[in-house]
């Protein structure tokens, strides 16, 4: 690492077009709290992966860096400090970050940082990438969750002045949620958490002895489904707020007990509570080719997190016409796709981060794997299960009764907007302003609405609103936490969205149904407007 920037950095100005110069050079540069910091030296070293981190680039990611990172973390970010922000009047304006689609390019004659070259009078281009391409969406009736958040109406206006007011309200609830002592995790409720934890353990492994398999799949799933949800506080940081011991406690949940990747799901996680719910970013809602959630699939889209095409080829096209009929029987077997996940994450030479002080856990997580195919693969599946129809009864119920968890995860952004929100700083500029960051998270999510008693059962993650407006904040003070951000919405005029688990199923299934007969009325429609034109082409050559 680094040493800490040298007070000239601390004073150095740099104006929109030096910056947009740096950019244009390849230089990630990130803005936080009007510090220019020039991440380049850091990528390697983040532990969260390097997606993260480009969709920050030429952006203001103050909201998004705090909320996600630990006071020591930020300390370690201002060693990359290389100079102040120079805003003006009008404050910063976000551009477009390449992995985005933004281009920029050098003009003029000005000389900024390393020789690059800029014209002062110029506002630097940016556009859309070549490969980043959107469907338009065939008009029909939308369900209601998706109708409310995709209707900028509902929502405050994209004016600077309006974000930077709910920027700074945001902060203020966050600052209040930390003077109510909310981040303090309380760990009694983990003595709970453990009872539960062990009581299921200990039914599975009598089950297991007495040779009653469906049990104890049954009760070996139901552990994994509880377990899941302290794997998710470590990951954000949620129970000591230290980095190597809350991941350690990830690692063993995760992979010593649960044969899944605290590393690849943090790779993929931190990306989604940066873009979320946007369809060429979000790994979360990429599931081609078994679901779309939005009609911008239907093109084949280029997706910035797999760096690859999401061909929407005929397997596609099947699934997605009765993607609302095979939502549940899918993800019931979604387990399985974790572990193909978990194993690709760890022997990838590119995704696993090699340097800087996360190096280890690398070799710690395969370390966790080899324990968990041991222990579950090899002592329980293959030597106490005697024959073969007993152990897939057992593998089958084990996995299947985990599909509460998948369904939760999907639950709370599915049904709501894909779209994302900017303006037009002016008629005759280029620059846009860009939906602030609570809005957005507000925009693109919704919570699950149950009583208290039932918290257990979802593990924290109905409080989806509250999580991504706070990932770090210990799950069982969100339900605390929910009063003050239903507040803060009501004081700052943006929806609340909150179902009723029932409901909120419903509003899923509503939409998946709703995207799959977009495609049925968009492919009738080809094949007739092929019909005409062979018709045609037939009629043309008849007359001849």
């Amino acid at each position: 690492m680094p040493p800490p920037p040298p007070p000239s950095a601390r004073t150095r100005l740099y104006t929109r077009h030096q910056i947009a110069s740096l950019i244009a050079n390849n230089h990630k540069i990130i803005i936080l709290d009007g510090d220019v910091i020039k991440a380049d030296a850091w990528i390697p070293y983040h532990p969260g992966g390097e997606k993260a981190i480009l969709h920050l680039v030429g952006r203001d990611g103050t909201d998004e860096i705090r909320a996600l990172h630990s006071d020591d973390a930020l300390a370690r970010m201002r060693r990359f400090v290389i100079g102040r922000v120079d805003v003006g009047r009008g404050g910063w304006v976000d551009f477009l970050p390449p992995v985005q689609g933004g281009v920029f390019r050098v003009l003029g004659e000005e000389e900024g940082e390393d020789g690059q070259v800029v014209d002062s009078e110029s506002a630097p281009v940016y556009g859309t990438n070549l490969k980043m391409k959107h469907a338009k969406a065939v008009p029909v009736d939308a369900s209601t969750a998706h109708a409310i958040s995709s209707d900028m109406t509902n929502y405050p206006p994209l004016d600077k002045e309006t974000q930077e007011n709910i920027i700074q309200r945001y902060r203020q609830l966050d600052a209040r949620l930390r003077a109510e002592g909310l981040y303090h995790c309380p760990y009694s409720a983990y003595a709970i958490e453990g009872l539960r934890y062990t009581a299921l353990f200990t039914l599975f492994q009598i089950c297991l002895h007495y040779g009653s398999y469906t049990f104890a799949g049954l009760f070996l799933g139901l552990f994994w489904h509880q377990l899941v949800f302290t794997g998710h506080d470590a990951g954000h940081m949620g129970i000591t707020h230290d980095f190597h011991i809350d991941t350690c406690i990830g690692i063993f949940i995760a992979d010593f007990l649960g044969g899944l990747s605290i590393g690849w799901w943090k790779r993929n996680h931190n990306v989604h509570h940066i873009v979320t719910n946007s369809p060429a970013h979000d790994p979360d809602i990429e599931h081609l080719p078994f679901f779309a959630i939005s009609a911008d699939f239907f093109n084949s889209l280029y997706s910035s997190y797999y760096d690859r095409v999401m061909p929407f080829d005929g397997v596609a096209r099947l699934f997605v016409k009765y993607q609302h009929w095979l939502y549940y029987p899918i993800l019931a077997l979604g387990r399985f796709n974790l572990y193909f996940l978990a194993w690709s994450y760890l022997a990838s030479p590119t995704q696993v981060v090699k340097k800087g002080p996360a190096w280890w856990h690398r070799y710690l997580e395969i370390l966790g794997q080899v324990f968990f195919w041991y222990w579950f693969g090899y002592r329980t599946l293959y030597l106490s299960i005697p024959n073969w129809s007993s152990r897939v009864t057992f593998l089958l119920v084990s996995h299947v009764v985990t599909a509460p968890l998948h369904v939760q995860l999907t639950l709370s952004h599915f049904a709501m907007s894909t779209d994302t929100a900017s303006s037009t700083s002016s008629p005759n500029s280029n620059q846009k302003i860009h939906e602030s960051f609570p809005q957005r998270m507000l925009r693109t999510t919704m919570d699950v609405d149950c009583p208290p008693w039932l918290d257990f059962f979802h593990g924290g993650l109905q409080f989806q609103v509250v999580h991504h407006l706070f990932p770090r904040l210990p799950r069982h003070n969100l339900r605390k936490a929910q009063v003050y951000v239903r507040e803060f919405c009501a004081d700052v005029g943006i929806p609340y969205m909150i179902f009723g688990f029932a409901k909120g199923n419903k509003e899923v299934l509503g939409r998946l149904g709703e995207i799959a007969e977009q495609w049925r009325v968009l492919e009738e429609c080809r094949k007739s407007a092929a019909e005409e034109l062979v018709g045609g082409v037939i009629g043309i050559r008849g007359d001849e």
